[in-house]
């Protein structure tokens, strides 16, 4: 009885390996050295630009982070800059034009929703940069192997069918962001375990170099 549970346990596990082996949820870098150094860039805090108030949350992808701030610092300068020079809890909502370039902070005072109301996305051709700074907001990410899109591409913008049960769930912190690369198929708003679901979010569109 003992050996017939401990072999069922066994194929338990290496099934249940191989499905979250399958599933993808980022960019994959295969580079140890590119890896290795755009960790220690991050951790270095040299893309910081003045601003202290948070880190980047652990499923952010580093050596995306690191490949787009060297090929467009400009824009994350200022957006760092503009996070740094701001309280980002009394700031009016609305949108607020980022000095020197294009983009423009969206603070949004809004309440998470159910999971099954929220929609899946991602874009081409922007980066978003998502910080909650009041409240906890919940954020989904998808696997790429069991999605696949449910309608047109609209610039900039895709939806996806998703299997909830390999999707990856994180409820931030204030002193935590979220980047959203293209390869990042993600969910935002989504309620979180407790009973207030009123966040406060800076959104922020950055250009994805190619």
């Amino acid at each position: 009885m003992k050996k017939s549970f401990l072999l069922s346990f066994i194929f338990i596990f290496f099934i249940s390996s191989a499905y979250c082996q399958n599933a993808v949820y980022t960019q994959q870098y295969t580079n140890k050295s590119l890896v290795k150094k755009a960790n220690k860039w991050l951790k270095s805090g040299k893309w910081r630009n003045g601003f202290t108030g948070a880190s980047p949350e652990e499923s952010v992808n580093a050596v995306e982070f690191y490949l787009q701030y060297q090929k467009n610092p400009q824009q994350w300068k200022a957006l760092f800059k503009w996070l740094s020079e701001n309280d980002l809890k009394t700031i009016a909502k609305g949108r607020h034009t980022i000095e020197g370039t294009t983009m423009t902070a969206s603070v949004e005072d809004d309440e998470n929703g159910a999971l099954s109301k929220r929609q899946s996305e991602s874009h081409y051709d922007h980066i978003d940069f998502q910080f909650a700074v009041k409240g906890v907001e919940r954020f989904g990410i998808i696997d790429h192997n069991s999605s696949t899109p449910n309608c047109a591409y609209k610039p900039d913008v895709i939806h996806y069918n998703y299997d909830v049960n390999k999707a990856k769930f994180y409820d931030s912190s204030t002193d935590k962001f979220f980047i959203f690369f293209p390869c990042d198929w993600h969910i935002a708003k989504v309620n979180n375990d407790g009973a207030d679901q009123t966040i406060r979010v800076v959104v922020i569109k950055v250009d994805y170099i190619k």
